[in-house]
């Protein structure tokens, strides 16, 4: 069972971490590289910021963006920006997200991301939550894997293995959480043919390695080598 509004207060905790820690950068600092490949730190806080809105056309039953070129010149467009101005919009569209998902609604109703994907409209708060946590990851400004909270690994792991599940491109995989917390869970994803590869490793390791966030380098396989993942 989903819990939207746990879900919409944990948006709110994350927003408000990642306007603090951009608020400590400068506009020379916003122009670099982030970790995303081809992206500046601009790109990454306009693309939030443009999330949001599309989130907000989501919930009311518009189309997520206009075009797929529409979205990505959006984003180049806003990249160059000063912090002063990327903070102000960051806030202000993650305000207009939060404000549109505290409107009564029903929870239950099937709603349309991206590329004709559908989805439960109860989870676009999780689907926010990812967006700003993994991208505050990236913005390689010293916030990590390692400080996402536990439920939020887990869950995340959760998504990606079940987005992984029957995709040709990703081999039988058997993935199991090492440590004290989530020791020994498991799960399988990717084709449903062949002897799974087992991957093993902390939590953190597993989601960052799916997610396309690490090289896995501090995953087990047995010696086997590890499975190159699809972009997600």
């Amino acid at each position: 069972m989903i819990d939207h509004v746990h879900d919409l207060d944990a948006v709110r905790e994350a927003t408000d971490r990642l306007l603090s820690a951009i608020g400590e950068l400068d506009n020379a600092a916003v122009a670099e590289p982030s970790r995303l490949p081809g992206w500046s730190r601009g790109h990454l806080l306009a693309h939030l910021a443009r999330n949001a809105d599309a989130l907000v056309n989501v919930l009311e039953g518009r189309p997520m963006y206009v075009s797929g070129e529409a979205r990505e010149a959006d984003i180049e467009r806003d990249a160059p920006r000063p912090l002063k101005v990327q903070l102000a919009d960051l806030r202000d569209s993650s305000a207009r997200f939060l404000r549109t998902a505290d409107v009564p609604a029903d929870w239950s109703r099937t709603i349309e991301m991206r590329n004709g994907v559908t989805d439960s409209a109860a989870r676009v708060p999780f689907r926010r939550l990812v967006e700003v946590e993994l991208h505050h990851v990236d913005l390689g400004i010293g916030y990590e894997l390692t400080h996402l909270s536990d439920e939020f690994v887990a869950r995340e792991i959760d998504f990606l293995t079940e987005r992984f599940t029957g995709n040709p491109g990703v081999p039988a995989l058997r993935l199991e959480a090492t440590g004290k917390k989530h020791g020994g869970k498991q799960w399988s994803t990717g084709r449903p043919e062949g002897e799974p590869v087992s991957v093993s490793g902390p939590p953190a390791a597993l989601m960052g390695w799916l997610a396309g966030r690490c090289d896995g380098s501090d995953l087990e396989t047995g010696g086997a080598p590890l499975p190159a993942l699809p972009p997600l």
